[in-house]
């Protein structure tokens, strides 16, 4: 982990991957992934959506050897980041410097992914049905949000919320995916 650590605050310091007050608090930040990790549990391929600086996901990767993560960014910084940090740790990641929409179609024939993570991106309500071909039945989605409310999607059902231990304003809500006949 203190690879990890270390190269994001060193690229921090050049390309600003992530904001103040994960710079302050980056310690409770790699905690809460790890965290989640336990939670989680992952294995079989994992998607992350909008890496950013690669939390939750690299933490997640560190912790979790039978899993391989493949992380989305769109930012041509921060995927760049995420490149070097995922050889210098020596994880089984891919990234995707991409949208979601355009990584879909590059998503080798037949990837399927057990679990999804994503940190604060967007509306889950509009880019999580687009996973539906890339997902086993029953793979879990894992959602750091502010609110402890899971979105309501058709095809996946809601799970347990979890509080995360950096304040109040912070839960990972899981949500599972089932395939409707």
């Amino acid at each position: 982990m203190g690879t990890y650590r270390a190269e994001l605050l060193k690229w921090t310091a050049k390309v600003n991957l992530i904001g103040p007050e994960a710079r302050e608090h980056l310690d409770a930040h790699i905690a809460e992934a790890v965290k989640a990790a336990q939670i989680l549990q992952p294995v079989g391929n994992v998607l992350d959506f909008g890496s950013g600086g690669g939390l939750p996901a690299i933490p997640m990767a560190i912790v979790s050897p039978g899993a391989k993560f493949h992380l989305v960014e769109a930012d041509q910084r921060k995927w760049a980041f995420l490149k070097h940090v995922v050889r210098e740790c020596g994880l089984t990641a891919v990234v995707y410097g991409d949208r979601l929409s355009r990584a879909l179609e590059r998503f080798p024939l037949g990837l399927r992914f057990s679990l999804v993570v994503s940190r604060a991106v967007g509306n889950p309500e509009e880019w999580l049905p687009s996973l539906e071909t890339h997902l086993v039945d029953g793979a879990r989605v894992g959602l750091f949000q502010s609110t402890s409310t899971a979105p309501t999607i058709k095809g996946f059902r809601t799970g347990e919320t979890y509080p995360l231990p950096r304040g109040d304003a912070n839960y990972l809500v899981t949500l599972t995916f089932h395939v409707e006949q």
